[in-house]
């Protein structure tokens, strides 16, 4: 496996190669991020993957300086994996000057859940995926639903781009307990670590109540938001939206399963932020 710093040399690299297929990551990797790699070894292309924390995401509270950096271990894994090729450049190199070209994703998209509580996090990520695009040229660019909005606001910005690479999702990878893997739970205290999976369990809770005919969708939301405020967390917010553009499944408030939805969570656990979700196909 090789590992590239610049531009120039990932470029250099990757000529007469034939398109790859691309892992984006930001290093202190998972499994999740491993499954990834695997799937896109599967694709029949070269398989790059980066490793790069990107600033423009972090607002100024957040963990930009103390997020972990594991780059020999990252590489180990990667390259066990199956990656062909990493691209690690230096922060100098992806933003040689300051970044004021930046991607601005649709509202209605991007300031709902995640952006009301992360405002301009998309912003910042749809701006490093699309100049990393740029720098690999890949046929196809992997990413994990266990981020589904993101994943949705890059599929939009590609295909309003009209970008030529398929954006392709990985399921989310679970521990036994099924707390979805994430590099910030390592930021968990052992008590947490227990307490962490109850996110989890609320959104299937409420996924299967949805399955198995429950109509109060907006008691099922609030319901686990007072269960998860009565465990000690701090809930952003608990939501039933399509899976198609994370909008609401009716506007006349009476809810509608003839169309894929999904519940989302999202709520701080002592000082760590956890996401998650759980996909609820639509009724027969």
């Amino acid at each position: 496996m090789d590992i590239v710093r610049t531009i120039a040399e990932l470029r250099l690299a990757l000529a007469g190669t034939g398109r790859a297929s691309f892992v984006p990551t930001m290093g202190n990797l998972h499994e999740g991020h491993l499954t990834l790699v695997r799937l896109a070894a599967q694709l029949g292309a070269p398989v790059v993957s980066s490793i790069f924390v990107n600033r423009l995401q972090f607002a100024p509270s957040e963990d930009f300086d103390t997020y972990p950096r594991t780059f020999e271990r990252d590489c180990a894994l990667l390259e066990g994996a199956g990656c062909d090729l990493v691209f690690a450049p230096p922060e100098g190199e992806l933003y040689p000057q300051p970044q004021t070209y930046t991607v601005q994703p649709a509202g209605a998209l991007a300031n709902i859940l995640e952006g009301q509580f992360r405002p301009g996090f998309f912003t910042g990520v749809c701006t490093v995926v699309l100049k990393l695009l740029n720098c690999v040229g890949p046929c196809s660019a992997i990413f994990g639903k266990k981020d589904y909005q993101q994943l949705l606001v890059i599929r939009e910005m590609v295909r309003q781009f009209a970008l030529p690479v398929e954006i392709v999702a990985g399921e989310t990878e679970r521990a036994a307990d099924g707390l979805a893997l994430s590099s910030r739970n390592a930021y968990l205290s052992a008590a947490q670590r227990i307490e962490a999976p109850a996110l989890a369990a609320e959104l299937r809770r409420i996924a299967a109540a949805v399955q198995g005919g429950a109509s109060d969708w907006s008691e099922l939301e609030a319901g686990a938001m007072r269960a998860l405020q009565d465990r000690g967390w701090r809930p952003d917010y608990v939501a039933i939206r399509r899976q198609s553009d994370l909008g609401a499944p009716s506007a006349s408030g009476k809810p509608s399963r003839d169309e894929p939805l999904v519940v989302l969570g999202a709520g701080m656990l002592g000082t760590t932020r956890l996401i998650d979700n759980r996909e609820i196909p639509p009724t027969a």
